[in-house]
């Protein structure tokens, strides 16, 4: 007889295969449509422009932002797609966290530029369109 509060482990031979998310689901949707909504009523890209020469935190988040952008278009356009390495956070161990410390440095540094812009609002228009480019990108891979 066994012991109280045992289970017999039972087979793993018959597993139930679940079905991979779609890559645009609701969630992914409301991020890239949240995204371009704020885009439009905040005047972004006219707001980007005005304020481009006058703080450097802008063009170091730039940059970040480029490095960050760029790592992750290596791993799924070159890693994953030419070379058909799935596991690439496995085989190359540093790129998942370099691309997302760059990622939140650039945050850090584009609500240090703009928040004579929108004040408290920064930080939620600036999340707002992280997380469309985001969701973006995870279509791509």
């Amino acid at each position: 007889m066994p012991p109280f509060g045992y289970e017999p482990e039972t087979s793993t031979a018959v597993e139930k295969k679940e079905k991979p998310l779609p890559r645009l689901n609701i969630h992914s949707g409301f991020w890239i449509l949240a995204s371009i909504v704020v885009t439009y009523y905040v005047d972004f890209f006219k707001t980007v422009k005005e304020n481009f020469h006058t703080s450097s935190w802008f063009v170091i988040g730039g940059a970040l932002l480029l490095l960050s952008l760029s790592i992750a278009c290596y791993c799924i356009l070159y890693l994953e797609w030419c070379r058909g390495i799935e596991d690439y956070d496995v085989r190359y161990p540093t790129l998942i966290p370099v691309t997302t410390a760059a990622f939140l440095a650039a945050g850090i540094c584009f609500n240090i530029a703009l928040w004579h812009v929108w004040s408290f609002l920064t930080p939620l228009v600036l999340f707002t369109q992280f997380m469309g480019v985001v969701m973006l990108i995870s279509l791509l891979g």
